[in-house]
């Protein structure tokens, strides 16, 4: 069965599972590369993404790990033809920050999304009209273009999906009170507002809380985070959002990705609930639009 999580999802659980049997039979790189008359490069570069796995190629591997199961074979099979697909992000390759749009790739895959942010809506909630005004300040019109393109191209890829992912975002109450686009349209962010109700109130799959000004400081003040989960044998991964080029996202058994699960945790200690989110969020659509 063909998978819809992306092709950089599809690599990194073929190369985990791939990891796995190596270890599982307690051979090191070295050893498999003799076997299979290869260079110990070939295998660093396939197990860390670097190169796509062929079909000769992962058949042989297989063999080497004892992989008999059709079912199994046909699986990984499928993982590597996915991972070779091209991906729809490809497009805007080269002309915005290429460690943005890896994220990209690993969110069009993921199975949760946690976000809190702390300045504005998040991307995939945002209104076609709230994001054009967010990129008004990019260097060039092209980039500006682009970059409110792909944050709701992201929305329509997640939606195509079987299975779209939970989404649970976090707000702060400033970003909420901010009337973005105010100089340009005043019913940009009322409809913003009023779109982040709707969604949440008719989709089961994303819920929104909101941290009011009454909850004081919060870890979240530190700074934007997004912590993506996969089906499958693939750890979290953190994104820690900057400036172009500034952003940080981590993989693996990271231990600052714990602490990040923990915070979230703690935020939604401080936020309102669903519903009293929701309500906030109409109340404060009321104020913006008065």
């Amino acid at each position: 069965m063909s998978s819809d999580q992306g092709p950089i999802v599809q690599s990194a659980l073929l190369r985990a599972e791939l990891v796995r049997l190596r270890k599982e039979k307690r051979l090191t790189q070295e050893q498999v590369a003799r076997q299979l008359e290869w260079s110990p490069s070939k295998l660093i570069r396939v197990e860390g993404g670097k190169n796509a796995i062929t079909r000769t190629d992962l058949q042989a591997l297989l063999r080497v790990y004892d992989v008999t199961s059709e079912g199994r074979q046909e699986r990984l099979q499928t993982l590597a033809r996915g991972a070779r697909e091209p991906a729809w992000w490809n497009e805007y390759r080269g002309e915005l920050d290429p460690g943005f749009l890896n994220y990209v790739g690993y969110s069009a895959g993921a199975a949760f999304v946690r976000q809190f942010h702390g300045t504005v809506i998040p991307g995939l909630i945002q209104t076609p009209e709230y994001a054009e005004v967010l990129s008004t300040g990019k260097a060039s019109e092209r980039a500006r273009v682009l970059a409110a393109k792909l944050r709701i191209q992201r929305q329509q890829e997640l939606a195509k999906r079987q299975n779209p992912p939970r989404q649970h975002y976090i707000i702060d109450e400033g970003v909420i009170r901010r009337h973005v686009g105010i100089k340009i349209d005043p019913a940009i962010m009322p409809a913003q507002l009023n779109h982040i109700a709707d969604l949440a109130e008719r989709d089961d799959v994303v819920t929104v809380r909101i941290i009011p000004f009454s909850a004081g400081a919060h870890l979240g003040l530190e700074g934007p985070f997004t912590i993506l989960e996969f089906d499958g044998d693939l750890a979290d991964v953190l994104y820690l959002e900057g400036r172009p080029g500034a952003s940080l996202m981590l993989t693996g058994e990271d231990e600052r990705i714990a602490e990040y699960r923990d915070t979230f945790e703690l935020l939604l200690e401080q936020a309102l609930p669903a519903e009293q989110s929701i309500a906030l969020l109409r109340t404060a659509a009321e104020d913006l639009m008065a």
